[in-house]
């Protein structure tokens, strides 16, 4: 069965944005196999903000040909997007009612795991439900003192294990834990 994976940067404070929104702390290097990691999923959850800011987003025509084709990738996957809003769109499969009951169903569909890439909210959501199977997340070394918290008015604790680290050149460190 797929898992569900949280894989996000978060400050060594547990800030998961800057107080406006911003990421451009967030360091990404060649050897964090971000392609690695887009290599073991073939879907991705979103919630409606954070699809169209970033579900159909295009690099600049100067990027990268490592950039372009990260995107690529990206674009590859397959699109759910969580909302309270229900659209049509051609690039993914909006899901407005019954989100644990279509988690598993999407789950149950066999393949490769899938990424919960966000927002917030739908990361709280998803958190709040017990949908997250797998945590993996990037500390980075900087300490923002606001924004927005990756664990937010949880209502008990949340039980997890360690199941691998990696420490990058740049003092990035990604822990990765599995829901217990």
């Amino acid at each position: 069965m797929k898992k569900v994976i949280l894989n996000l940067a978060i400050s060594l404070d547990g800030f998961i944005e800057g107080p406006n929104g911003e990421t451009d702390w967030c360091i990404m290097e060649q050897d964090m196999d971000f392609k690695g990691f887009l290599d073991n999923i073939d879907t991705i959850f979103y919630g409606r903000v954070s699809y169209d800011a970033w579900g159909n987003y295009q690099p600049e025509e100067n990027a990268s040909e490592e950039e372009q084709i990260m995107w690529q990738t990206i674009h590859s996957k397959n699109k759910f997007v969580f909302s309270h809003q229900s659209r049509e769109d051609d690039e993914a499969t909006f899901i407005s009612t019954d989100i644990a009951a279509k988690v598993k169903e999407i789950k149950r569909q066999g393949g490769k795991d899938i990424w919960l890439y966000g927002g917030a909210n739908l990361i709280q959501s998803f958190i709040h439900s017990g949908l997250v199977d797998c945590y993996k997340i990037s500390v980075h070394p900087v300490v923002l003192g606001s924004g927005k918290p990756l664990f937010l008015e949880l209502s008990g604790r949340l039980n997890v294990q360690l199941s691998g680290t990696r420490v990058f050149q740049s003092g990035v460190v990604e822990l990765s834990y599995e829901a217990l």
